[in-house]
């Protein structure tokens, strides 16, 4: 069990690790949000809970600030949920297993849930403290917000007045974030079609990428595993006929897929095999700064059916023609990321093989670009597009006062210069922009590291001076 007797801010890693006891993947979220209201209720505070399980506690203004405007913080409960390969995780019923290696807060072979458990753990902090001076305030947790913001799409203002909002969902401290990327998910479809066939397959099995966020990490470069297995397809399907028997990669919309394997029926398995030597070759050295884990392994496996002539060509000509990555960069900021895709997940699903990607962009004309571009391919190859869970860009607000305070509030904390930037990923922030939009806002966090992935991790001393300032923030806004 892990002891956070010597690890500070107790108060934050204490309700971290409440929270972290209960499975909340996106979707699952009710026990969880349960636990807030009650939470709530054993210390006499107002609380609203939605159909879709959002919770917003309310704490009246401590003495001397009962005039201030309402402060609003705000994080989602909910959480990306990946595991190693080697574990036996259950996220539905396993708590999180967190450890700590010196200044490092990590999980075993799962996400940590720090994003965005963090912001729902200092929240619990302060509404659970009795002498952190503050505004009225009122605690915004949402739901789904990782896989479409669900949660904040169904929310309205009818129960919330606050004139400042400090989100905390960002990764990396001293960063304030004050704009960013709207986006949507393409989702295509191809009717899947099937005929008996008895006969010994090859599976193809690419692992070992790195994955990661597909809006924090997008920039990196890294290689898509659903991408490789296209050109590996369509070179055999050239040199060699042969037939999809199964197609599966990726496992969430805003997760870079680091694994992605097909099982072939070929006429030449010979063939096959030296162009899967060869490519494999050519991958390694095309990546050999970010991907060094690249693996591509082959087994033969016995192929029962196969997908029909038109359906594997469509579909590997789809997965070969569809763009991915970084499309454009910004001309206003340098190093941003304007507009990019992620090819996220292959699947079989409700008699269809869906391919889902999630298309991003800081530009709404960028954004429409991509997006019909991908419907014009998925016409041109037989399949059906449709868009979900799409939301707005956050637009930069040059009369923030939030931002020059909180800016020079961390400068006085730490004597060290804050940044002020945007962020190639979907905040919250645009939504809840468009529910309050005379709210003034601003997003940052401590340090996160490789989320969405098995490897995430924080700094614990981050989470404390992230701590500090809030508190001092708060203090503030008076």
């Amino acid at each position: 069990m892990i002891d956070l007797e010597n690890i500070e801010p107790k108060e934050v890693f204490h309700w971290f690790h409440q929270l972290n006891q209960i499975p909340r993947c996106s979707g699952n979220e009710k026990e969880a949000s349960d636990y807030l209201v009650n939470f709530a209720k054993e210390r006499n505070l107002e609380v609203y809970q939605d159909e879709i399980y959002n919770v917003i506690i309310k704490k009246p203004a401590s003495k001397g600030y009962e005039d201030s405007d309402p402060v609003i913080i705000q994080g989602h409960m909910d959480m990306v949920c990946i595991k190693g390969k080697d574990s036996n995780h259950d996220f539905t019923k396993n708590p999180i297993e967190m450890i700590v290696e010196g200044d490092i807060m990590r999980a075993n072979n799962t996400t940590l849930g720090g994003d965005d458990g963090i912001a729902v753990a200092y929240g619990l902090a302060i509404l659970d403290s009795k002498d952190i001076k503050h505004p009225p305030l009122e605690v915004l947790i949402t739901t789904n917000e990782e896989t479409g913001m669900d949660g904040v799409h169904a929310l309205s203002n009818e129960h919330l007045s606050g004139k400042t909002l400090l989100n905390i969902d960002s990764e990396e401290e001293g960063v304030f974030l004050v704009s960013c990327a709207g986006g949507a998910n393409k989702i295509t479809k191809f009717r899947l079609e099937k005929e008996k066939q008895n006969g010994s397959g090859l599976e193809i099995k690419i692992s070992g990428l790195k994955g990661g966020h597909s809006g924090m990490e997008i920039i990196k470069q890294r290689a898509n595993a659903i991408k490789l297995l296209g050109r590996i397809l369509v070179k055999c399907n050239y040199k060699t006929n042969i037939r999809l028997a199964k197609i599966q990669g990726g496992t969430k919309h805003n997760a870079i897929p680091s694994d992605a394997k097909a099982v072939i029926l070929a006429e030449d398995i010979d063939r096959v095999r030296k162009i899967v030597e060869d490519l494999t070759k050519d991958f390694k050295e095309e990546y050999s700064v970010e991907e060094r884990g690249l693996n591509i392994d082959l087994k033969e496996v016995k192929v029962e059916e196969i997908y029909s002539k038109e359906l594997s060509d469509n579909l590997i000509d789809y997965i070969m023609m569809v763009p991915d990555g970084v499309q454009y960069m910004s001309k206003d900021i340098e190093g941003l990321v304007q507009t990019s895709l992620n090819n996220a997940i292959i699947e079989e699903k409700n008699n269809n093989v869906e391919i889902t990607a999630s298309v991003r962009s800081a530009s709404s004309s960028s954004l429409r670009e991509i997006l019909n571009k991908l419907s014009v391919i998925a016409k041109r190859t037989g399949g059906k597009s449709e868009e979900k869970g799409a939301y707005p860009a956050w637009q930069f607000d040059k009369n923030s006062k939030i931002r020059e305070k909180a800016v020079r509030v961390y400068e006085e904390l730490f004597n060290k210069k804050a940044e002020v930037s945007a962020i190639h990923a979907g905040l919250e922030c645009g939504l809840l922009k468009e529910i309050l939009p005379d709210t003034d806002m601003i997003s940052f966090g401590p340090n996160l590291y490789d989320v969405h992935t098995e490897k995430e991790h924080l700094s614990i001393s981050s989470v404390q001076r992230v701590w500090e300032f809030l508190i001092k923030l708060l203090e503030d806004l008076k």
